[in-house]
């Protein structure tokens, strides 16, 4: 089991106990809805694009989410190739809404094209690279970070190893990147490229 990992486990139960009672990761969520209602708006309801291959990872993501009251659509990818799919609408994506997440949440460590070739791509290409990308993963390396921050990277966060901070943790950069942060222009890329000739 690679580092991050997380079988399920008694331990597993008691914290999805805890999250759907609410008794940890959302101790500001009273503050935030009072300041950030539910977004409704149509620039704020862009896709999360979350690039994970662990499935407890992925389930306590997406039920942190739901308990904070996040509505935006979440696409699951387990790997740096189907997230390149997804945001260049090809295979099973070809058929998808036009445009681009309001961030993509980037586990390093995932089978075929790994995380920084996917920033790598992100960030070389104008049509993408003002997306936000948010490194959440179990790498503490120092190379991966150095180097996420050279490729572009918005934000590097390493998962906490235990379960209370890891929801918490998730808690902050949902709301952060759905209901604080304003997202760039659709066409952010190509102005900027044009600006530049």
């Amino acid at each position: 089991i690679r580092p991050g990992s997380r079988p399920r486990s008694n331990r597993q139960e008691k914290l999805k106990s805890l999250v759907e009672s609410g008794s940890v990761g959302l101790f500001f969520q009273t503050a935030m809805d009072e300041q950030f209602p539910v977004a409704t708006g149509s620039h704020t309801m862009k896709d999360i694009l979350l690039v994970e291959d662990n499935s407890n990872d992925v389930e306590l993501i997406l039920m942190v989410f739901q308990k904070n009251r996040i509505a935006n659509q979440v696409v699951v990818v387990r790997d740096g190739t189907m997230a390149l799919e997804y945001l260049y609408r090809e295979e099973e994506f070809a058929l998808r809404k036009e445009g681009n997440p309001a961030v993509i949440l980037l586990d390093l460590k995932t089978p075929r094209d790994e995380g920084l070739e996917v920033l790598r791509r992100v960030k070389s290409d104008a049509r993408l690279k003002t997306i936000p990308v948010v490194i959440l993963t179990s790498s503490l390396e120092n190379r991966d970070l150095v180097e996420g921050y050279f490729l572009g990277a918005n934000a590097y966060v390493v998962k906490p190893v235990h379960f209370r901070e890891f929801v918490e943790v998730v808690s902050h950069l949902g709301i952060f990147w759905t209901r604080i942060n304003e997202p760039p222009p659709e066409d952010g890329g190509e102005r900027a490229q044009s600006q530049s000739k």
